[in-house]
């Protein structure tokens, strides 16, 4: 089961991915997991992007499709992957489509998980987290059963995420659609991709992407 994740920041595509690993078993591989392998393994795709984005640089597409290339012939993807932060552009879509096509591969479904942006927006800004064991609240929809308490570890120390603020989630958003969204009509015309409804609860949300898998 080869699959891409898409949706903007906030709605729910990690959730969903660990999900889908558990039951597939197969890995999420992330373009920033996978270029911080390769430059800390010094591979020779390793060295070029330490080179390119100690430079301050994007890595080259020919570049990633070598990164993805290599990492989707490692044994813990022999059953799929779940491709997270690439494609961003029809380019890099087209080009990782003719790279799968060489490893008589494909990607098999392409999930959308759509989101009200205004909503998605209050449910970034309102979450926090146990900063003692990492446990997730949020202002609104999951508070601590007593107030100032972890329910995990019962610690009282609570944080949240700096870029987690209105103006910093709104620009994340614009920079979404601007960069990312752009690739869903490509593979919407090839008929391999499946809109989500993201606002559903996160259960209803996995049943629906399951019965499209």
């Amino acid at each position: 089961m080869n699959l891409l994740l898409l949706g903007p920041p906030g709605a729910g595509k990690g959730t969903q991915a660990q999900s889908l690993m558990a039951r597939f078993e197969i890995p999420q591989l992330s373009t920033g997991e996978m270029l911080r392998a390769a430059v800390a393994e010094g591979s020779d795709l390793g060295k070029q992007a330490k080179v390119i984005m100690e430079a301050g640089e994007l890595v080259p597409d020919d570049l990633m499709i070598g990164l993805i290339s290599a990492r989707i012939v490692q044994a813990d993807c022999a059953k799929g992957f779940i491709l997270d932060g690439f494609p961003r552009t029809t380019a890099q879509a087209e080009a990782l489509d003719v790279m799968l096509g060489e490893r008589k591969l494909a990607l098999d479904k392409v999930i959308s998980i759509v989101v009200d942006e205004e909503a998605l927006i209050e449910r970034i800004i309102g979450r926090y987290s146990c900063a003692d064991c990492g446990a997730g609240y949020h202002d609104q929809f999951q508070q601590p059963k007593s107030k100032g308490v972890c329910d995990q570890c019962g610690g009282g120390n609570f944080s949240r995420r700096k870029d987690d603020n209105r103006e910093t989630v709104q620009s994340r958003l614009k920079t979404y659609h601007e960069q990312t969204a752009p690739i869903i009509p490509y593979y919407e015309s090839e008929g391999r991709l499946v809109a989500i409804d993201g606002m559903a609860e996160i259960g209803s949300v996995g049943d629906e992407i399951l019965a499209h898998l």
